[in-house]
Parts: structure tokens; C-alpha cells; sequence
């Protein structure tokens, strides 16, 4: 990410090349140059999003209906090096979201190419607030990098040292079990997950912020590679599993803007890391498992794993009884169908918490959408030799009956919401490449905020 794109010098702003923002019902607006005006008539530029037209000393930029207010990444993909500025007034919210989407314009994922693109630079709007767009561009570019590296260079050592990374950076304090020493510590289920790969399992655990302050408990799931274990994937069902562990890095992400913004509350992290492998030693189907919590498993697919690992981590999350517990994961497919891949669907009983997750996720420009917790398929999950299943073994409801999965391992009393999100996007656009994706943690971090103050 190159935050050297975008600058608040407000001397430079009058010798910068004004950008025209115009929404498609607005092309004929007369404050227009008469040459950017006879490009657009040349290009028949309609104002579509995402379009980009410059003439010698102006540009004009389209933002569709104007719903996506980080389409002005497109500019910042598109337009050669030099200095421009925003010609149109924004209200802060949206100047903030503006200068957010021309910082991830300029993110690239270059850690196996060399990448030296020209940089359009943004003399930014008066009124936005310059810090908090860079702190999203960000933890945006963290959750990106992490997503896209492959799994090679991302099995659970590696995500304990990008996890070890940031808590030096914010001087939290960190803690990792590993190993046999999972069983030690009553973590059946993450170390059955592990147990196959030639990296040992482990869990991730990191605490910041002032002891006293409302407690925020980020669980996020961090299975680096998911070959489906011994009922394993086929080739198009491997291709993308790099990204399993998607939700570790979405809530490493989440912990950034956190601590970036040094919001008062007592922070906690844990990433149960595990590579779903194929070995001798790999967890069945059929057998039955141990949790942290004292519920015993039965194993319907080793290819729904994710929720195993979770629930052991999310147990000694909530033993804490923290104000408010997270959890994210990109747990199934069945979400995807559901929402498809731009929307982050979440779970939760607590009427208020969704409220404040859905006022906040608007203004922020990062959608979610909520889910029915329905109680009525927890009876899709019931086994006849253990206490519960972890499949509910049909095709109805797949990500409902996996958030209930989970729902069983959280007290009724806590305050609880579950993501179960995409963490890539098989189709870019401006500012958002195909790849590895940040998805609720803009929403989570300002319903945090708002419910912590």
C-alpha cells in the first residue's frame, strides 16, 4: 500500500488538476470545461462507474448513481503521475471515504513480482479526516496481504508471526500454544484439526489495551491451507484455500484499526492455526471429539473443520465474559450461495448488536447483511453417539447450521455476533483487485466505537 498517494497540503491543492466526481444523471453539469466536455461527447462517457477521461488541465471521473463512494480508486488506478485534487465539496463521511477509496486504488500485491506504476497523487479534501482513511487503507492492505499469500508462506508459523508482528508494533501482549501442549491446555479439537500437518497446530492469543476497559474478544479463524482432511477437496475446491484462513486475518485487521485508533477497551485475540492436512494421523469421519467446553463431537466431514477449531477457541474466549465477543471465519460455501461474495453475512441474537453493526456498516461503505440464528435446525446437528454432530448432513441451511454449531459453544448471556464472510473477490473492481479481502471489519470497528463510548 503506498500512502504516499494522497497528501493535505493545502497549498498545493490550487495547483492541482481538478477531478470533475459526476454521478450518470449529472454529465451536463455546467460548471464543466468546455474541453473535458467535448472529450466526453467524443467517448460518449455516460458517467459509469468507474470511468476516468482527462484533458491537458482537467478530469472527470464517473460514479455510476453514486451508491459507491470508493469508486474514486479508479482515478487513482488510471490517471498518470502528478498532483490532482476533488473539484466537488464532499461532506466529511463521504471526503473520508473518497480519499479511503484512492488509497486502495493504489494497493498492489507485489511480493512475488516488481511492480513500478506511476503515482497519481491526491491533494485530499479540507474536511476529510486524513488519519482515519490511512488507518483503514491500512489494516485493509494487512487483511489483503495476508489472504493472498500463498499457503507455502503462510502455514501457522507464519500467521503466528504476522500476529507477533502487530502486537510488537502496538505492544500487546502475545502468547502462542503449540503442539501436544494444546492437549495439555484443553484444546482437543484445534489439535485434532492440526495434528496431520507438518506444522504443528497452535493458538494464537494476544491482549491489549487498558485492563479495566469494556472487554472486545476478536476470535478468527486461521486454518492456513484446507486440503478437507480424508474427505478431501478436488482440485477447483483446493484452488482458493489459501484463503481459509481469511478470518484470522480479517480480525488481525480488525485488532489494527483498534489499536491504531487507541480505542479504550481491553482487547483480546485468538486464532486457532492449523493446516487441514492429509497424513496418517488425521482426524476421520466417524470419530468423535473431544471439545474444550466438555461436548463431544461426532465427525460427519473432516471438511468442516473450521467450526471444530473455533469452538475450542471460542470456549476460552467467553470465559472471560467479555462485553462484547467476535467471531469471524470464512466457515462455508453455503454463505456464498446465500449472499455471494461481496456481502458479509453475520449471525446474532442480541437485537441491539445488529442494529449497531447494520447503522454502522452504511456509512462506512462496507456491507453486511444479517442472518436468522434459526433455532428451530439445531436438530440438524444431533448425532446418536456423541452430543452433537458437526454437519447437519443435508443441503438445507448449510451456514445457518454452522453458526448454530458455533452457537453452542457461546454462553446465552454473552453479547455474540458471528461473520461468516467470503475474504476474496473473484471479480475486481476499482480499488477492490481480484483477491484476498477485508470484509466487516470497517462496519465491526465503528459499531465497537460506538458501543464503547
Amino acid at each position: 500500500m503506498r500512502l504516499d498517494l494522497i497528501d493535505d497540503n493545502a497549498s498545493a491543492r490550487s495547483g492541482a488538476t481538478p477531478i470533475y466526481c459526476l454521478k450518470d444523471s449529472d454529465t451536463d453539469r455546467p460548471d464543466i470545461p468546455d474541453d473535458l466536455r467535448g472529450l466526453m461527447k467524443v467517448n460518449n462517457f455516460k458517467g459509469d462507474a468507474g470511468a476516468v477521461l482527462s484533458s491537458t488541465n482537467s478530469v472527470v471521473l464517473g460514479l455510476g448513481d453514486g451508491s459507491d463512494i470508493l469508486m474514486t480508486a479508479a482515478a487513482a488506478e488510471k490517471l498518470p503521475e502528478g498532483d490532482y485534487t476533488f473539484l466537488d465539496e464532499f461532506k466529511k463521511e463521504e471526503a473520508t471515504l473518497a480519499c479511503l477509496g484512492w488509497l486502495i486504488g493504489g494497493y498492489r500485491f507485489t511480493k512475488y513480482k516488481s511492480h513500478s506504476a506511476a503515482v497519481a497523487r491526491l491533494i485530499a479534501p479540507a474536511n476529510a479526516d486524513l488519519q482515519e482513511a490511512r488507518r483503514m487503507a491500512t489494516s485493509v492492505a494487512l487483511v489483503r496481504d495476508l489472504v493472498n499469500t500463498p499457503a507455502g508462506d503462510m502455514l501457522p508459523d507464519s500467521l503466528e508471526k504476522a500476529a507477533v508482528d502487530l502486537a510488537d508494533e502496538f505492544s500487546a501482549t502475545i502468547s502462542v500454544i503449540k503442539g501436544d501442549e494444546l492437549l495439555k491446555k484443553n484444546f482437543p479439537m484445534i489439535h485434532a484439526v492440526g495434528r496431520a500437518s507438518a506444522v504443528e497446530p497452535r493458538l494464537i492469543d494476544f491482549s491489549w489495551g487498558r485492563k479495566g476497559a469494556p472487554k472486545v474478544t476478536l476470535v478468527g479463524k486461521g486454518v492456513c491451507f484446507d486440503s478437507g482432511g480424508l474427505n478431501m477437496k478436488g482440485a477447483g475446491g483446493m484452488a482458493l484455500m489459501k484463503k481459509d484462513m481469511g478470518g484470522g486475518a480479517n480480525v488481525l485487521g480488525l485488532a489494527r484499526l483498534i489499536m491504531s485508533g487507541n480505542i479504550d477497551v481491553r482487547l483480546r485475540v485468538l486464532i486457532p492455526a492449523v493446516e487441514n492436512a492429509v497424513a496418517g494421523d488425521a482426524f476421520r469421519p466417524g470419530d468423535v471429539l473431544n471439545s474444550r467446553k466438555g461436548l463431544t463431537v461426532e465427525i460427519g466431514n473432516t471438511d468442516a473443520e473450521g467450526r471444530l477449531v473455533l469452538a475450542d477457541a471460542l470456549d476460552l474466549g467467553a470465559e472471560e465474559d467479555p462485553d462484547l465477543l467476535i467471531s469471524m471465519a470464512t466457515l462455508t460455501g453455503a454463505a456464498r450461495v446465500a449472499v455471494g461474495p461481496e456481502l458479509a453475512p453475520f449471525y446474532t441474537d442480541d437485537e441491539d448488536l445488529a442494529a449497531a453493526i447494520a447503522m454502522a456498516a452504511k456509512p462506512v461503505a462496507d456491507p453486511v447483511w444479517r442472518m436468522p440464528l434459526w433455532k428451530n435446525y439445531d436438530q440438524m446437528l444431533s448425532s446418536s453417539i456423541a452430543d452433537l454432530n458437526n454437519i447437519s448432513g443435508g443441503g438445507f441451511a448449510g451456514s445457518i447450521t454452522a453458526a448454530l454449531f458455533l452457537n453452542r459453544f457461546v454462553p446465552e448471556s454473552t453479547k455474540w455476533a458471528h461473520f461468516d464472510i467470503y475474504a476474496w473477490r473473484p471479480k475486481g473492481l476499482p480499488g477492490r483487485p481480484v483477491g484476498g479481502e477485508a470484509q466487516g471489519i470497517r462496519a465491526l470497528y465503528h459499531a465497537i466505537v460506538a458501543h464503547v463510548s
